[in-house]
């Protein structure tokens, strides 16, 4: 029994010299372990007499527990400097006011869009809608874009359904649907999101449009030169800020123009920069909407809000409007 006492002697010190869960493991192995000092004498019982084996099993088996018990009140002892010592360091002070919750705020297309659905309304237009998931018919055919034109193409266009539907390339469709529900005098601007495979700087597959259209007796280029150039100047806040219209070709318009604002470039020149398409809508698209060409006219325009937003805030990269950083968004609050 001398021997078991000095074992419990060597663990009693080894275990008071643990600083940590790894070194008592250690001890816990050297007295306690398959080849453990104390699992040692267990499998020695067997070469001790029939008399012999209960007493020293029970004295091992004693030995035994009052190690199993010293190491657990280690682990709870240096458990609970770890925990100490954990909670020193991440120590929060209480008396601090609390962090505020971040004002959120609109992204800036979407303010821009609330802004050019107001200057319109100004003007007497309102707001139509239309379905994103388009027919054949009212995003190409009513429009005058037939089945050999480019637009067709599956590089410009997202097709679904077998060919059978897309997701519109233009809010047009708007146009055409809302002429078949109304009668003249019509003025309205159709915003919403397009989709074309176009992907860099100035592209993204979805992006954001606004057109217009104006149907009653009369209208002609003249009125749409004055809508847009009193449009442009009150959204960028510039009174004097010119406006020049090229003739262009566009299938569902005629004449047609592209439509240019003047810009300062970094190095100080001043150009122009275009800015949207527009025109006196076309006699057939005016019949496909149930509209008497004879007796009406109008004007039809579109310009993207992503390139307006881009313009009015500075932003040279339209990526950055979609990336949700919030450290970008936030400087539109």
């Amino acid at each position: 029994m001398r021997e078991l006492e000095q074992i419990i002697a060597e663990a009693e010190g080894a275990v008071r010299t643990t600083k940590t869960i790894a070194e008592l493991e250690q001890v816990k192995a050297r007295f306690l372990g398959k080849a453990g000092s104390l699992t040692e004498l267990l499998k020695g019982l067997g070469k001790l007499s029939a008399d012999e084996r209960p007493k020293a099993g029970a004295a091992i088996n004693q030995a035994k527990a009052r190690a199993e018990a010293l190491i657990a009140h280690q682990r709870e002892a240096i458990l609970g400097r770890e925990l100490d010592a954990k909670l020193a360091a991440e120590a929060i002070d209480v008396t601090l006011p609390g962090r505020g919750q971040a004002r959120g705020g609109l992204h800036p297309i979407a303010r821009v869009q609330q802004q050019v659905e107001r200057l319109f309304a100004t003007m007497g237009f309102s707001v139509a809608d239309g379905p994103e998931i388009e027919n054949d018919y009212y995003n190409f055919t009513a429009l005058r874009m037939f089945p050999d034109h480019p637009s067709r193409s599956m590089q410009d266009t997202f097709y679904v359904a077998g060919f059978e539907n897309v997701l519109r390339t233009q809010t047009s469709p708007v146009q055409v649907r809302y002429m078949e529900s109304h009668r003249p005098p019509m003025r309205i601007i159709c915003p919403g999101r397009v989709y074309r495979c176009d992907h860099d700087a100035t592209h993204s597959p979805m992006f954001h449009q606004v057109e217009g259209l104006w149907v009653d007796e009369g209208i002609s280029l003249a009125d749409l030169k004055g809508t847009v150039t009193q449009f442009c100047r009150a959204f960028f806040e510039r009174d004097d800020l010119a406006i020049r219209f090229r003739p262009s070709y566009f299938p569902f318009v005629e004449p047609g123009v592209e439509i240019d604002m003047e810009w300062s470039r970094r190095d100080g020149k001043v150009t122009y920069l275009e800015i949207a398409g527009a025109g006196v809508v076309h006699p057939d698209v005016l019949r496909n909407g149930g509209i008497d060409p004879d007796k009406y006219s109008g004007f039809a325009f579109g310009m993207g809000l992503d390139r307006l937003a881009m313009l009015k805030y500075g932003v040279n990269d339209l990526r950055l409007f979609f990336e949700n950083d919030l450290k970008f968004l936030a400087q539109f609050r």
